[in-house]
């Protein structure tokens, strides 16, 4: 069954009123773009929930999908009329039916991290079958080994596990850093996340790749500490995490953190300090990993 695509752009300030309204008009789905991502005047926004400079493009793309059947105009009426806006110039497309799985696979192929280490979604074949290969399914986790933060990770996994080290991945996702750490040789391997789903998919991940890790939220991971931490998940958790996360590693052990923009890395290693002697480790494309090493006499 096919659909139709409203599109149109709208001032930034009035971007989430329009997507609030034409959702509750009975749009499937809206999102909210930068009308010129893609050319020169792309305008790139990094930013975190709750940040205060958080912002968007000065004009914004609004598309929203309805059912075929829908009368488009009339949506588009009603939800103007709630806002007390004008009608803004705007143009709808229909949507031939697809077969979405399929698309969106079409999106992963092999990845590979490092000469011969690969991250290989779990509908293709390995292109070297010899390499270290890490099976995938990201499911509805984050994590497909494509971001630099998540290729930084693994980079780091790889130049560090030694055999038998205890491990926890915190924030795992899709599980991929914690199932790369047992698959190079890690002993007792953890990972645990907030989302319970992306506990479920890192669990299948896990099982695809034969490897035993323990999954599981923050309050039920087990007690103690860890001979390597790593963390892939942002500025702000980081920064408030850095008490708990300190916990998890044992005097001498070593903690990795991602997710972190260049000119962030210097904020998140101010809150760390007190734990441990850290630095930027590498960046990519504009990301920075820090690497750490726990002081044996620091504070708990």
């Amino acid at each position: 069954m096919s659909h139709l695509a409203l599109r149109f752009d709208v001032d930034a300030a009035h971007a989430d009123a329009w997507s609030d309204a034409l959702a509750e008009n009975g749009a499937l789905a809206v999102d909210i773009s930068d009308p010129a991502a893609g050319t020169a005047a792309e305008t790139p926004v990094y930013a975190e929930p709750g940040d205060p400079g958080a912002t968007v493009w000065p004009v914004a793309r609004i598309t929203a999908l309805f059912a075929a059947a829908t009368d488009v105009g009339a949506r588009l009426r009603h939800g103007a009329a709630q806002l007390g806006l004008g009608l803004p110039v705007h143009e709808v497309e229909e949507i031939a039916d697809r077969d979405w799985v399929r698309a969106t696979q079409a999106q992963f192929g092999p990845i590979e991290i490092e000469p011969g280490f690969w991250i290989v979604p779990s509908w293709c074949a390995p292109p070297v079958p010899a390499a270290l290969n890490l099976a995938l399914d990201p499911g509805v986790a984050f994590g497909t080994g494509s971001h630099p933060t998540t290729r930084l990770c693994l980079q780091w996994l790889r130049a560090t596990v030694t055999p038998h080290a205890s491990v926890l991945d915190y924030g795992c996702g899709s599980g991929i850093l914690a199932i790369a750490a047992a698959k190079l040789g890690a002993g007792d391997v953890a990972g645990t996340d907030i989302d319970p789903q992306a506990l479920d998919a890192a669990a299948d991940n896990a099982r695809a790749n034969g490897t035993a890790v323990a999954f599981a939220a923050p309050d039920a991971i087990r007690g103690g500490t860890f001979d390597l931490v790593v963390a892939n998940i942002l500025t702000n958790p980081l920064r408030m995490l850095a008490p708990a996360l300190a916990a998890r590693v044992r005097p001498g052990g070593r903690l990795a953190l991602a997710g972190l923009l260049d000119a962030q890395a210097p904020l998140v290693a101010d809150a760390y300090a007190r734990w441990f002697t850290i630095a930027p480790w590498r960046s990519a494309d504009g990301w920075t990993l820090l690497a750490g090493v726990r002081t044996p006499d620091a504070s708990s």
